[in-house]
């Protein structure tokens, strides 16, 4: 195999190390707003908004997708949300969280 033929194999890798590490960083964060978000609709303020923010990151680790951080959300804010607003809110803080990452990387 030719070293070009390497470089390019290993751009590729780095490439894709680099944005499979962005998304994860991308939806940590997107959970974070998110919790944010709920935490302030839940009435908790200060630290405890800060832990329940948290909470809602770590809810993210028990399954792949992200079916694990809308149900504890249904469950935890019952009527303050609805699944179809929780889930808008899910793609809008993705938006943000994305362009907060892009504008931190630049």
């Amino acid at each position: 195999m030719s070293d070009s033929f390497k470089d390019r194999e290993k751009g590729f890798e780095n490439q894709f190390a680099h944005d499979l590490e962005l998304q994860f960083r991308a939806n940590a964060r997107r959970n974070r707003l998110l919790g944010h978000w709920a935490a302030r609709l839940l009435g908790k303020t200060g630290d405890d908004e800060v832990r329940y923010a948290l909470d809602i990151v770590r809810e993210d680790f028990k399954e792949d997708g992200h079916e694990d951080v809308v149900r504890k959300l249904k469950a935890d804010l019952g009527t303050l949300a609805d699944e179809a607003t929780i889930r808008a809110k899910l793609a809008s803080y993705l938006d943000v969280a994305k362009a907060q990452l892009m504008k931190e990387t630049d």
